[in-house]
């Protein structure tokens, strides 16, 4: 069978994760060992998430999730974490106006599981029960994140 279109033109689209990393990791226990007995209650946790990109090539782009966490406020903070898991991925035969939604929800969306469990490992080493990341609707954090930078005046340089 010959492809008459070039070998491009009817290839399915793909999502290629090329290379997935810890690119920065950061533990803190301020208040040990007197943060690791029992406590009163449930700490607050707070978790804020962000998704950064950048294209190295025509079709490479490399992916950062940052999580940042902590449990309980000072001066009683029981951890802090803070997570960049990256990873590099090729997008092919992707149309243009799709190739931001893949990059900032897909990629991010293949990376959670593996930054999850980096995030887990990390609090139970630090003493504590493993801290179970929630799912993250990658999809709305997009959509959210696409209303904010439209709801913003444009700026002027002088």
């Amino acid at each position: 069978m010959t492809d008459t279109n070039g070998g491009q033109g009817n290839a399915a689209p793909a999502l290629n994760c090329l290379v997935q990393y810890c690119k920065d990791l950061s533990f803190e226990n301020p208040n040990a060992p007197r943060s690791l007995g029992p406590q009163e209650a449930g700490p607050n946790i707070s978790i804020q998430v962000n998704v950064n990109a950048k294209q190295l090539a025509e079709q490479e782009f490399e992916v950062e999730l940052l999580l940042e966490g902590s449990a309980g406020e000072a001066p009683n903070l029981l951890f802090k974490f803070e997570l960049t898991y990256s990873g590099v991925f090729r997008l092919v035969n992707i149309p243009a106006e799709q190739t931001h939604p893949v990059v900032m929800i897909e990629c991010p969306r293949l990376l959670f599981p593996f930054a999850r469990q980096i995030v887990a490992d990390s609090v139970r080493n630090g003493g504590f029960p493993p801290l179970y990341l929630d799912p993250i609707d990658f999809a709305a954090l997009y959509t959210q994140r696409v209303q904010q930078a439209q709801a913003q005046p444009p700026q002027h340089l002088s």
